[in-house]
C-alpha cells in the first residue's frame, strides 16, 4: 500500500515532466489542426518550398510556451515574445530540415527499439529522474508500476513517441558523424594535459612591459602588414538601411484609461466583502505581497499620498515609476530608522569668494523671514540645479546620505521652520524641513503598468503602414518629410548579423534586406521599440577593407608582433646572462621588468600560477626536459624562459580505467559539434521564406 501511495503522489510529477519533454521535442509532421481549420491561405513563411501555415506555426508557438510554463512555472514577458518566436521559427526551421533527411536518408526505429530503450536496464534519463531516492538511487520497482499503471496510458503514449524521436535524431547524427573519432593519441595527450602535474621556475618578459620607444616602428611596416595579410582585412558583402521608427510608446489616452480602471476598481472594493488579496490576484500586473515599506523604499508621490491616509483607507490610484498603483493602507508601525524631508537653496562658495557668497545667502534668509516664497527664490536663486528646478525639493532621506553639517541642521531642525544659512564644503545653504518621519507603512497593492493599449498599437501600426505606402510611391525622404518623420541611417551590416544597428534584430527584415535591391522599401516589420520601415539604401561588396580604414588595427598587431620580438630577444639575452648559473634572478640586470617566479603543481590544460592559462608554457612544459633552462618560448603574452624541476610520472592503472569515459565525452563533443555544424549549414542553404511579420503585430 505504501508502495502504491508513492507511485501515485510521483504520478503528477511524472505526467508533467514527460508531457513537457513531448512537447519540446515533438515534430510538427502531425498536421491535423491544417486538416481541421482547412487553411493553406495564411502561409507565414516556407521551407525548401513546404509552406507553413500561420495556424501550423501558431501551434507550434503555444507548445513552445507551454513548455516554457511547465519549465520555469511562469510565461514568457510581452517584452520577450519577438525573441521567443525568433527562437521558435529557428527551432522549426532545424526540425523541418531534419525530417527531411531523415526521409531522404530513410532512417526509421522498429518498436523493438522502443521498447528496449523504456523496458532495458537503463531507461531514458526523462523518464528514471522521477523515480530516484533521496539516496540518488533508481527505483525501478517503482519504475516499472508506474509505466506499466493504466492510469498512465496516454502518457506513456507521449512518452514513446518522445523516445522514437530521440533515437531517429541518435540514429540522424551517427549517420551524420560517422567519420568522426578519437585516436589513442589524442586520449593519451588528453590525459596528460589534464593529470600530469608539474613544478618550474620561469622568467617572464611581458610584452606590455616594453615601451613604446625602445622597438622601432614605420609607417612602412604598418602598410607592409596590411599587403601581406589581406585576409586579416576581408569583408563580406554589407547593407546599408534608410530606417524610420515607429516607437510603441503609451499615449495619455493610456494612462487616463489606467487610472480611471483602478478609481473603478476602488469603487468596487469599497462595496465589495472579497479580500483585497483577491483582487490583486485578479487585476494586478504584480503578484500580490504585504510589505512594511519605510519612506526611502517609496517614490514621492507614493510616500506624500500615504503619509496623509489613515489606516485601513484605498490609497490612490498614484502614479508611479512602476505605473498606476491603488494602496491598500494597512496600519502605520515604528520604523528602525528617521527619515526627513528638505527643501535648500544653495549658494556656491569658494576660499575667494566665500564672504561674497555668505552675504548672498543671508539676504536670501531675510527675504523668507520677511515672507517671500521659498520655491521661488529656490529656482530663481539655488546653484544645485537638480533641486532647484524642484523649488528646492530634495525628497526624503535618511542619516548619512548627506554632509554631516547639513544632515545635522534637517534632523534637529523644526518642520517649516527656515534654517539660517547652514556652512558646508559646497557652500551655504538655507534649509527648509518639510516632514519627519520614524513610521513604516504596512500596505498591500495593485500595480497596473502603463502599456501601450491595443488602439494605440493599431494607430501605430497604421501610421507605419500609411508611410510604407507613401515611401513606395512618392519616395522615402520625401514621405517621411510629408508625415513629419524622422529618416535615420544604419552602419553597415552583414548577412549574418543578429542585429540591424539602430533597428534592432529581426531575421526576417534582415532577409528582405540582403534579397531585394537598392531603393526598395520594406512593409513594416516589428522591432523592439515598435515598428519600423527601411528603404535599402546601399550595397557594399564582399572585399578587402582599404588601408586607410583598419590602419589602427594595423598599427595595433604591428606593434604587439614587433614587442613579441623584442620580447624574445630580450629572452634570449637573459639565457646568455644567466648561462650556467641557473641564477633567474640574473634577469633582472638585462630587464629591470622581468618577472621571475615558480608554478608549482600546475598541469598543461590548467591555470599556471601568476600566469594563467598559456598554452605554449604548459605545453612545452610538458614535454622539456627536466632541470634544464628553455630556449625563449613564444607565450600569449609574451616570451618565457622556464625549466621545468618536476613532473608526475604517466600514471597507466588510472589511464586505463578513465581511457574509455575519456573517449566517450570526446566523441560525442565532436559528434554534436559536427551536426551541428552541418544542420546550420543546411539551414544556411535553405530556401525559407519569412513572412512572420504580416501576422504579428
Amino acid at each position: 500500500m505504501g508502495m502504491m501511495t508513492k507511485m501515485r503522489s510521483l504520478a503528477p510529477w511524472f505526467i508533467i515532466t514527460v508531457g513537457g519533454l513531448f512537447v519540446l521535442f515533438m515534430v510538427l509532421s502531425d498536421s491535423k489542426v491544417t486538416q481541421l481549420l482547412g487553411q493553406r491561405s495564411n502561409v507565414i513563411g516556407s521551407i525548401d518550398g513546404e509552406d507553413i501555415t500561420y495556424q501550423q506555426f501558431a501551434s507550434y508557438l503555444e507548445r513552445a510556451l507551454e513548455n516554457q510554463r511547465q519549465q520555469t512555472g511562469r510565461d514568457i514577458d510581452e517584452s520577450q515574445m519577438d525573441a521567443f518566436r525568433e527562437q521558435v521559427w529557428d527551432l522549426l526551421i532545424g526540425q523541418k530540415i531534419l525530417e527531411s533527411k531523415i526521409r531522404e536518408y530513410n532512417i526509421t526505429i522498429s518498436d523493438d527499439e522502443i521498447r528496449e530503450a523504456i523496458l532495458g536496464p537503463n531507461p531514458p534519463a526523462f523518464l528514471k529522474q522521477n523515480f530516484i531516492d533521496s539516496t540518488g538511487q533508481f527505483n525501478r520497482a517503482l519504475y516499472d508500476q508506474a509505466i506499466m499503471d493504466p492510469r498512465n496510458r496516454d502518457i506513456m503514449i507521449q512518452a514513446e513517441a518522445l523516445v522514437r524521436d530521440q533515437k531517429v535524431r541518435e540514429k540522424m547524427q551517427s549517420y551524420v558523424s560517422a567519420a568522426v573519432f578519437v585516436s589513442e593519441n589524442e586520449l593519451q595527450r588528453s590525459f596528460m594535459e589534464k593529470n600530469i602535474k608539474m613544478n618550474a621556475d620561469y622568467v617572464f618578459i611581458d610584452v606590455n612591459q616594453i615601451k613604446n620607444e625602445d622597438v622601432n616602428l614605420t609607417e612602412d611596416m604598418y602598410k607592409k602588414y596590411y599587403d601581406e595579410n589581406p585576409q586579416k582585412f576581408k569583408v563580406d558583402a554589407q547593407r546599408k538601411v534608410k530606417y524610420v521608427l515607429f516607437r510603441k510608446e503609451p499615449s495619455k489616452y493610456d494612462s487616463t484609461g489606467i487610472k480611471n480602471n483602478l478609481l473603478a476598481l476602488a469603487a468596487d472594493l469599497k462595496a465589495d466583502s472579497s479580500s483585497f488579496k483577491t483582487y490583486v490576484d485578479i487585476y494586478s500586473d504584480i503578484p500580490w505581497s504585504r510589505d512594511t515599506l519605510t519612506f526611502d523604499l517609496l517614490d514621492d508621490a507614493s510616500k506624500d499620498a500615504l503619509s496623509k491616509a489613515e489606516e485601513n483607507d484605498l490609497v490612490g490610484p498614484v502614479l508611479t515609476p512602476q505605473g498606476y498603483i491603488l494602496y491598500k493602507f494597512n496600519e502605520k508601525v515604528k520604523a528602525d530608522k528617521e527619515l526627513v524631508r528638505a527643501s535648500h537653496i544653495l549658494i556656491k562658495s569658494t576660499p575667494e569668494t566665500d564672504d561674497e557668497a555668505k552675504d548672498k545667502a543671508n539676504k536670501l534668509y531675510n527675504q523668507l523671514k520677511a515672507g517671500s516664497d521659498f520655491a521661488t527664490l529656490a529656482k530663481e536663486n539655488s546653484e544645485d540645479p537638480g533641486s532647484g528646478m524642484k523649488g528646492g525639493d530634495l525628497g526624503w532621506f535618511g542619516k548619512g546620505q548627506m554632509v554631516k553639517e547639513f544632515e545635522n541642521a534637517c534632523f534637529r531642525g523644526k518642520i517649516d521652520v527656515v534654517q539660517k544659512p547652514v556652512k558646508t564644503s559646497y557652500g551655504y545653504h538655507i534649509i527648509k524641513v518639510t516632514g519627519k518621519s520614524k513610521s513604516a507603512y504596512v500596505v498591500e497593492k495593485i500595480t497596473n503598468k502603463i502599456v501601450p493599449s491595443a488602439t494605440t498599437v493599431d494607430k501605430l501600426y497604421n501610421k507605419a503602414k500609411d508611410f510604407s505606402y507613401l515611401a513606395d510611391n512618392n519616395g522615402f525622404d520625401a514621405a517621411a518629410e510629408e508625415m513629419g518623420l524622422k529618416v535615420l541611417e544604419s552602419r553597415p551590416f552583414k548577412e549574418d548579423a543578429t542585429n540591424i544597428p539602430g533597428v534592432g534584430a529581426n531575421s526576417s527584415l534582415r532577409n528582405f534586406v540582403f534579397q531585394n535591391s537598392v531603393g526598395t522599401v520594406s512593409d513594416v516589420y516589428r522591432v523592439a521599440v515598435g515598428y519600423t520601415v527601411v528603404e535599402i539604401a546601399e550595397k557594399l561588396p564582399a572585399g578587402t577593407r582599404p588601408y586607410e580604414d583598419i590602419k589602427a588595427m594595423a598599427v595595433n598587431n604591428v606593434n604587439r608582433e614587433v614587442k613579441m620580438e623584442k620580447a624574445l630577444s630580450i629572452a634570449a639575452d637573459i639565457k646568455t646572462k644567466i648561462g650556467d648559473s641557473g641564477d633567474l634572478e640574473k634577469a633582472k640586470e638585462v630587464f629591470a621588468e622581468a618577472k621571475v617566479a615558480t608554478a608549482t603543481g600546475f598541469t598543461a590544460s590548467g591555470n599556471i600560477s601568476g600566469i594563467g592559462v598559456d598554452n605554449a608554457f604548459g605545453d612545452f612544459a610538458l614535454n622539456a626536459e627536466l632541470n634544464k633552462l628553455s630556449e625563449p618560448v613564444h607565450g600569449k603574452r609574451g616570451a618565457f624562459l622556464i625549466n621545468v624541476t618536476s613532473r608526475t610520472a604517466f600514471d597507466t592503472t588510472s589511464y586505463n580505467l578513465q581511457k574509455n569515459l575519456t573517449r566517450n565525452q570526446i566523441l560525442q563533443q565532436r559528434k554534436n559539434k559536427f551536426f551541428n555544424e552541418w544542420l546550420e549549414s543546411l539551414k544556411e542553404d535553405a530556401d525559407i521564406e519569412d513572412n512572420r511579420h504580416m501576422f504579428y503585430r
